[in-house]
């Protein structure tokens, strides 16, 4: 049967249309191969567990260079605390064509504007490192988030300190039968520096160990800080202290600081323990300032945020990065002590930098 003249140029229409769509996909996931442009702003660069976090990430951004084939460009912006800094610094990597916007949020209740203007352009969004609400993470097909579930970072921490109390007697230094205890909070209401401690003490007391806080004060993640408020409680508490659970190794460093300006004899100091297990957190475990910390994998989380961002950029499948309900990738936290301290201390690099 012969096929109308009409019908014949409307096959011929519709092939040379799917030809050129098919064409531009490919030329689009070639282009997207060939470089990849990461924009990504961090709360505070000055931050320790973030700036190590960052420097793990360029590092495998320039071995990934030649297994991929790609040209990886990374901008990073340090938006200081400021939501509307980070804002306006989202707004500023989207009018640059960056591929894949990386956050780490300044207020994880605030990422609305970012969220807004990511949808608006088509551009994938990778939180990371302080988680924002569920509810949020669910407004857009391309919002994900990177890091580790912060009550495990409290339990562990109430693990070691169980540990220490129950198989140490110099722990309860008045012999009581009861830890003394004061915390260093990272930030008041946010959800890790909330979860972290309630989880710590909640541990502490379901492995049988009575309990009694003594103090709180909130130190904002920062060392000085903490050595600051840790001298007020010295001042307060004195050596009714027994026991110092910080939000993270910056701030018991902090504690460490202000014990040895006190000129407090070693042996006389409380047990100090932190979160994230950062380089300098972990020597000092090995010195044995700090009784322990939990390690916080910042190299494992940078790697898997930028084969993230990666397979986003080119269309890839996402399934082999085994994402928790299409959209989380989490981290399993591990606990440092001073006699295993050393594997950690292998893992972490060498020549590790604050970045700037």
């Amino acid at each position: 049967m012969k096929r109308s003249k009409k019908l014949f140029i409307w096959e011929i229409m519709v092939s040379v249309l799917l030809m050129t769509q098919i064409g531009c996909h490919m030329n689009a996931q070639n282009k997207a191969e060939e470089s990849l442009k990461i924009g990504i702003t961090l709360y505070n660069q000055y931050d320790t567990f973030v700036s190590a976090m960052m420097n793990d990430l360029q590092e495998y951004a320039i071995a990934q260079e030649k297994e991929w084939e790609t040209d990886i460009i990374i901008d990073i912006y340090n938006a200081s605390g400021s939501q509307i800094m980070q804002n306006e610094q989202v707004e500023k990597m989207i009018e640059d064509g960056c591929d894949v916007v990386c956050v780490n949020l300044v207020d994880r209740t605030e990422p609305t504007v970012i969220i807004d203007m990511a949808e608006k352009n088509n551009i994938p969004v990778i939180f990371f490192n302080r988680e924002l609400v569920e509810e949020d993470l669910e407004r857009g097909n391309n919002l994900y988030y990177v890091g580790a579930k912060t009550l495990e970072s409290g339990i562990m921490q109430g693990e070691i300190a169980a540990a220490i109390f129950k198989n140490n007697v110099k722990a309860d230094k008045n012999a009581d039968g009861i830890f003394q205890y004061v915390v260093l909070e990272g930030e008041a209401g946010h959800q890790d520096a909330i979860v972290r401690t309630e989880y710590s003490v909640s541990t502490i007391v379901d492995n049988g160990v009575r309990v009694e806080k003594l103090g709180y004060a909130i130190a904002n993640w920062n060392r000085a800080q903490s050595q600051t408020k840790m001298a007020h409680m010295l001042l307060e508490y004195g050596e009714n202290i027994e026991l110092v659970l910080a939000n993270n190794d910056d701030m018991a460093l902090g504690v460490v600081d202000a014990l040895k300006t006190a000129e407090i004899p070693t042996e006389e100091w409380p047990v100090v323990l932190g979160i994230d297990g950062t380089e300098i957190g972990i020597k000092a475990v090995k010195n044995r300032e700090m009784a322990g910390t939990v390690y916080n994998d910042a190299n494992g989380q940078a790697e898997r945020m930028l084969d993230l961002a990666y397979e986003l950029c080119i269309g890839g499948e996402l399934e082999r990065l085994g994402l928790e309900d299409g959209k989380y990738i989490r981290l399993p936290y591990a606990k440092v002590e001073p006699d295993d301290v050393d594997k950690f201390l292998h893992s972490q690099s060498s020549d590790s930098k604050p970045h700037t």
